[in-house]
């Protein structure tokens, strides 16, 4: 049965991959759900495999030294965590610390396929460039918007990026959270998100954020 339903997510989620590749992948692959806040990956270990995402949102966080932790980047449905990707090939331990945001779903994709899978599936070999890639330009985002923008220009970022995720403009997401997320203080994204709030960019409600328009 798990191996129907994972070439079911398979077909809704990641429809580029070739039908043996598919059929491989639900032969040899599992299932897992993690719960909002569970950890999926600790900052140190060796990766086993491979995540697809099917459900959810798994946020990537690198650690400071002061004890803080700074969101570097979201996968959710139909994407691959890059670094499971890259570690699982090198055999590595990972260098961040990987989290559901929410109840999420994915597929484990073993070790022991990797190499087949980047040498005999094609759409496999791209899927994995075209993580890469996606990755790095995001990275790049950040790390713009870490050196050259101010807080409040940040957080705009932050919600755009959210919201574009998730699909929705309610997101279920605490100041604190924000602020962590940010490596800022929850004063700080209060005070900015009540200034946004009177530009009628969003409004603040018991945990949640509902996103109305981000350019004013």
């Amino acid at each position: 049965m798990e191996e129907a339903k994972i070439h079911e997510e398979l077909e809704k989620h990641f429809p580029q991959f070739e039908e043996p590749l598919k059929k491989l992948i639900a032969e040899n692959g599992s299932l897992k759900t993690y719960e909002e806040g569970d950890i999926v990956m600790e900052k140190g270990n060796y990766i086993r495999s491979t995540m697809l995402v099917t459900e959810g949102n798994i946020g990537l966080y690198r650690d400071g030294d002061d004890g803080n932790e700074f969101l570097v980047y979201d996968i959710g449905p139909g994407e691959a965590c890059a670094l499971s990707l890259i570690c699982a090939l090198k055999q590595e331990r990972s260098e961040l610390k990987a989290r559901a945001t929410e109840r999420t779903s994915v597929i484990l994709v073993p070790l022991k396929l990797m190499d087949e899978l980047m040498l005999q599936y094609r759409s496999w070999y791209y899927f994995v460039l075209e993580t890469y890639r996606n990755r790095f330009e995001k990275l790049l985002e950040v790390i713009d918007q870490v050196i050259f923008k101010g807080m409040d220009e940040r957080l705009v970022f932050y919600l755009k990026q959210k919201t574009e995720k998730s699909g929705t403009t309610k997101l279920h997401i605490t100041h604190q959270e924000i602020a962590n997320d940010l490596n800022s203080s929850r004063e700080v994204i209060s005070r900015l998100m009540k200034k946004m709030e009177m530009k009628g960019m969003v409004k603040s409600g018991r945990n949640s954020v509902e996103v109305v328009r981000l350019d004013a």
